[in-house]
């Protein structure tokens, strides 16, 4: 069965980067997911798995956002052994990465080549303000048009009033609720994932994700479980970062639920999710204004006559700080990488 990547997004950007790697025993294709360093690429001819190659190996030991992911245009290599290789990741145009864990403060792509990031936040028991805003300057950095998703938005007595609410949080950022059981639905979503277009969704397990992904394709694509009525919270039902491509064209990213997020240094990011406190503090009087006591602070001056809320403030002021932190590790761990490679006979 042949397939048309131009409905999965392969544009003249991608022919361009694919070029050098041009030839008769290879060709392009899209991630759908990795599992354990094999990736299961969609290409012209169809679906088929593929390793690494020892280039691509070399390039993530460097850093390890450069192993392919979910939604990288790959060049794939067929061998005379039958064997399929990466390798070659092309140029990504967006990329959602994500701060790990560990020490030396460095990433992990969570999507790649996305057109829009969906923040998915259910409105039962309730939208947690200070996750979407997070959630949200990390959609803002990866270069994709950020929207936020509200789901569930049958269990809401006035489910547009709490978009309105939520809508103050995200300056610049369309605020949609929606429900696979009543209007409206997912319909919202569908200018998201025309043909061409792909839309990843990010949010913590139990947001209803798996269950846009399967509204969107019009069929069970993903396992979905029931959450709790307590407190909404559900089973990880995705293991995995999967693209899922529509029928009618177009593709979503269904990634993992995530109970935190780590920034690294996307200052852009964090200063697009909280445009209204970016806008007052070019007001400011000092130039380095720290937005505590000084005079001629136009970001305290806010809070005091109720223009800003003053969890708002506290929420970018973390952000901030964690955003200050991971910039000087980033710095050191380059600069350690630096000496190390200076050292080397």
């Amino acid at each position: 069965m042949s397939h048309d990547l131009s409905r999965l997004g392969w544009d003249d950007f991608f022919v361009s980067a694919y070029r050098p790697f041009d030839r008769s025993d290879a060709c392009p294709g899209r991630v759908l997911r990795v599992d354990r360093g094999v990736c299961t690429v969609l290409a012209a001819s169809g679906v088929t798995r593929a390793s690494l190659a020892g280039n691509v190996l070399l390039a993530a030991a460097q850093d390890p956002v450069n192993l392919p992911g979910t939604g990288d245009w790959v060049a794939l290599r067929r061998w005379p052994d039958r064997r399929i290789t990466v390798e070659a990741v092309l140029p990504r145009r967006t990329a959602l990465i994500r701060r790990t864990s560990d020490k030396d403060a460095s990433g992990q792509l969570l999507a790649a080549n996305m057109d829009s990031v969906a923040v998915v936040e259910p409105m039962h028991p309730a939208p947690d303000a200070p996750r979407v805003e997070r959630l949200l300057a990390l959609a803002w950095e990866s270069g994709a048009k950020p929207v936020v998703v509200l789901t569930k938005s049958d269990t809401a007595a006035d489910p547009e009033a709490v978009a309105r609410q939520l809508a103050e949080l995200a300056p610049g950022v369309p605020v949609v609720a929606v429900s696979v059981r009543a209007e409206p639905g997912v319909d919202q979503l569908r200018p998201y994932v025309v043909p061409g277009r792909t839309l990843a969704l990010l949010g913590r397990s139990g947001a209803g994700k798996s269950t846009l992904v399967n509204a969107l394709a019009g069929t069970a694509v993903m396992p979905v479980q029931a959450i709790r009525d307590a407190d909404g919270k559900g089973r990880h039902t995705t293991a995995y970062r999967n693209l899922v491509p529509l029928p009618g064209g177009g593709a979503v990213v269904d990634t993992p639920g995530i109970r935190g997020v780590g920034l690294l240094d996307n200052a852009s990011g964090l200063d697009r999710a909280f445009a209204d406190i970016a806008d007052l503090a070019a007001l400011c009087r000092f130039g380095d204004c720290r937005h505590r006591a000084e005079p001629g602070c136009a970001v305290t001056a806010a809070v005091a006559d109720g223009t800003l809320s003053p969890r708002r403030l506290d929420s970018w002021r973390k952000l901030q700080r964690e955003v200050e932190v991971e910039s000087a590790r980033q710095s050191a761990r380059l600069a350690g990488l630096a000496g190390h490679r200076r050292r080397r006979p």
